[in-house]
């Protein structure tokens, strides 16, 4: 796990590392004294004469102009999943001293990383972004900026501050491992707009594939368009087009897999005698739906809460217990795989 901050002249992530505080706690102390307590204030004060710290002219201006924003960056707003988090940012910040300023990258990491230059410019009390896959000049922004960042929806061992999420990979393997242990002999995999989060997703299905014996690199249909109901339908038809022996599909989201069961039954495929289908995020759709779709089903309001939770302690001056916070998912399996083992070909 890389420090947030360079080698070289020491910094104020530097001391609040020796001192074991955040490095908003550090600034307040610099700023106020009176803001922080006794014991902090020695133990702030100690490490700057240990380390030999002096203040930057222009952070300790940014840190005495501080809003009480908290910058939130995501790829989407229109994607329900996103909405989900959203809501729950909002909710645990409702009627407290924060607001929310919220940036849409468009799933463009240029502009994820303009957006997060013009945060920062703002002085915000923290920041929220999607994702682990910044751009090096977003990850060196993000890494020395004195407030508190949460990377959410996905995770990896080298968080910039801190993370919550989950891992794609083994949601993808699960989903695999699932299918071949349901019966199912050709099982193909489809793919729209394939962020690096749905690369990992299916990169983990096709380890479970390989695993279980059934991976066929002709089963594997991806576009780079936007996701879509109508587009799930689209593919799952050139797909079988392409194999017409095909028996199942992972999905890369829920909008592709209910797409996929519309154009089964437009085509007269039983699903799931005849086709197995699996989503992911598990969307209320999908247990609205008929047959009931099967997905893995990922908390993303959980995810919200806890990176607001998260904030909130190290603004308080606590040091978080974990800096990754892994929430997992879970396979729910419903109708659309619970095909009958006499029906397995």
């Amino acid at each position: 796990m890389r420090k947030r901050k360079g080698a070289g002249r020491p910094t104020i992530s530097d001391v609040a590392e020796r001192a074991g505080v955040s490095t908003i706690t550090v600034s307040r102390a610099l700023r106020d004294p009176s803001k922080v307590s006794d014991h902090l204030r020695r133990k702030i004060n100690d490490a700057v004469r240990k380390l030999n710290y002096v203040p930057h002219s222009h952070a300790s201006a940014l840190a005495s102009t501080r809003s009480n924003v908290i910058g939130v960056i995501v790829p989407s707003l229109t994607n329900n999943v996103f909405a989900d988090t959203l809501r729950a940012i909002y909710d645990e910040l409702y009627q407290g001293p924060f607001q929310v300023q919220l940036g849409n990258s468009r799933y463009v990491a240029k502009d994820e990383e303009r957006l997060v230059r013009t945060f920062l410019g703002q002085g915000p009390s923290a920041m929220i972004v999607a994702g682990v896959d910044q751009t090096d000049a977003t990850r060196e922004l993000l890494e020395n900026a004195e407030c508190p960042v949460v990377q959410v929806m996905d995770i990896s061992d080298d968080p910039i501050d801190m993370m919550v999420g989950f891992s794609h990979f083994e949601g993808g393997r699960a989903a695999g491992v699932h299918l071949v242990q349901k019966g199912y002999k050709r099982i193909g995999f489809l793919g729209a707009r394939m962020d690096p989060r749905s690369h990992r997703r299916m990169e983990g299905f096709k380890e479970a594939l390989r695993s279980g014996g059934r991976y066929d690199p002709d089963l594997m249909m991806t576009t780079t368009d936007s996701s879509s109901v109508s587009l799930g339908g689209h593919l799952i038809e050139q797909l079988r087009k392409r194999r017409p022996d095909l028996d199942a599909v992972f999905c890369n989201n829920d909008d592709m897999a209910l797409g996929a069961l519309f154009g089964c039954q437009k085509a007269g495929i039983s699903v799931p005698d005849e086709m197995g289908i699996i989503g992911f995020n598990d969307l209320e759709m999908m247990a609205a739906s008929y047959p009931s779709l099967t997905s893995i089903r990922t908390d993303r309001y959980q995810i919200g809460k806890r990176a607001v939770q998260m904030i909130k302690a190290v603004l308080d001056g606590e040091t978080p217990e974990q800096k990754i916070i892994d929430l997992g998912f879970e396979l729910q399996c419903r109708e659309s795989t619970m095909r009958p083992k006499s029906k397995a070909r």
